[in-house]
């Protein structure tokens, strides 16, 4: 999608994602368990959205619309509703236009491109926020609930966890047929944990993940039922039960100048690809992610750019597979050839193309309202040089965002610049 009028990221804000083995997140192993509480899926929103407003110096007065990205907002906790949610964040933010949206895991990229609609359509200043609350429940009850983002009538009997299933029966056609090792998808992993232990808003920024801990091992179970595919997919292997939420303000040109900004202030959405495959039946290919190549196609032409001008990417790895696979729907590696980018060390934060920088969904987290609104804020702060121990060595000028939702049901990919 072109946008049809110039559109900015000003800038935003993250809650702590949190959840198990996070310091202040409090289980049933804490020594505070019973003393203090989480904060809820409110909070979490609350903090965002006005964390967001904070560091960008806006005025709530000065949104005209808002949207808010969530999946399973019901289900976990019970709420949803969460526009008018928003809404009752701050008083100068009510009676204003505010909507939810859902479409699973790219739940928070949907709202961005509800967005950038709107700039299109004449809104100047919109907030974007996306949350999750998942750590309500058990861990088989959540997969449960989140694989009400499949096809739940035929496919939610693949296994009781039915998303870890899907992509490890990925793992198995790729592995397979391409030759991709185990090892290979451990350095993935290990990328991750060694990005989060920089970050302070990870997930699991004090977890140190060591070539021991991830190859398997009773510390690390191959968990799945299911035997077809149970030897592809570690613990380690998959993305954190998070809660968290993520904001961003996003303006006009015009919106820019009633805030007294500049484009040099921003971050430039050039495009956004927006692509949806049925929900019904197995994947079209089971060796290619091919409703995020097809949103990746749609971004490229229009912003006029190609992969190799990617400098930054955040990508959707719910498990390790599915980063390596969007290396070859975003066009970064041939079909079966992404295992070159691990064994080069490109994808790294040191590398030619640094890929989840601050941890992607394996380690920053993935409360799955806010990974797409995650992603789009933390391309936009590597661009302004604002990742501080995390922060590429030089800083990129033009990155890319994919999210994805379902088993490559749902995708946007989204492309940035420096303002």
């Amino acid at each position: 999608m072109k946008l049809a009028r110039k559109t900015y990221v000003l800038g935003g804000a993250h809650s702590p994602f949190i959840g198990k083995f996070h310091p202040d997140f409090i289980w049933k192993g804490h020594p505070d368990f019973g003393k203090r509480e989480n904060p809820t899926l409110e909070e979490h929103l609350r903090r965002a959205a006005l964390g967001a407003l904070e560091a960008t110096g806006v005025a709530p007065s000065a949104i005209e619309k808002s949207v808010v990205g969530n999946h399973c907002g019901e289900l976990f906790t019970g709420q949803a509703h969460l526009g008018a949610m928003l809404a009752g964040a701050h008083p100068d933010l009510a009676l204003k236009p505010s909507l939810r949206v859902e479409g699973a895991c790219a739940s928070g990229g949907l709202a961005a491109v509800c967005a950038f609609d709107a700039i299109s359509a004449g809104y100047d200043v919109v907030l974007v926020a996306g949350a999750e609350m998942q750590t309500t429940v058990n861990a088989k009850q959540g997969a449960t609930f989140l694989a009400s983002a499949s096809h739940f009538a035929t496919q939610r009997a693949i296994d009781p966890f039915t998303f870890p299933c899907m992509f490890a029966r990925r793992a198995r056609h790729y592995r397979e047929a391409t030759g991709l090792t185990e090892a290979q998808l451990d350095e993935v992993v290990m990328k991750a944990y060694a990005n989060a232990n920089r970050n302070p808003a990870a997930h699991m920024q004090a977890v140190k993940m060591t070539p021991e801990r991830v190859a398997a091992s009773e510390k690390n179970p191959r968990f799945l039922d299911n035997a077809d595919y149970r030897e592809f997919l570690k613990v380690s292997d998959c993305s954190q039960v998070s809660d968290g939420g993520s904001a961003i303000v996003v303006v006009s040109e015009a919106g820019l100048q009633k805030l007294g900004r500049s484009p040099k202030d921003a971050v430039e959405v050039l495009s956004c690809g927006h692509a949806t495959a049925a929900l019904q039946g197995d994947p079209v290919d089971m060796l290619a992610l091919t409703t995020t190549a097809a949103a990746a196609r749609a971004a490229y032409e229009a912003a006029g750019v190609g992969p190799e001008d990617v400098q930054v990417a955040e990508v959707h790895d719910c498990f390790s597979i599915a980063e390596v696979m969007m290396y070859e729907a975003l066009g970064f590696a041939k079909r079966g050839e992404a295992a070159r980018l691990i064994d080069d060390g490109a994808t790294a934060l040191e590398g030619r193309l640094p890929v989840n920088t601050g941890g992607g969904l394996v380690a920053f987290g993935h409360p799955v309202g806010a990974t797409g609104v995650k992603q789009i804020l933390e391309v936009a702060r590597q661009i302004r040089g604002e990742c501080g121990d995390y922060q590429m060595a030089t800083r990129p000028s033009l990155g890319l965002c994919a999210n994805m939702g379902g088993d490559d049901r749902t995708s946007v990919v989204t492309v940035l610049r420096a303002g």
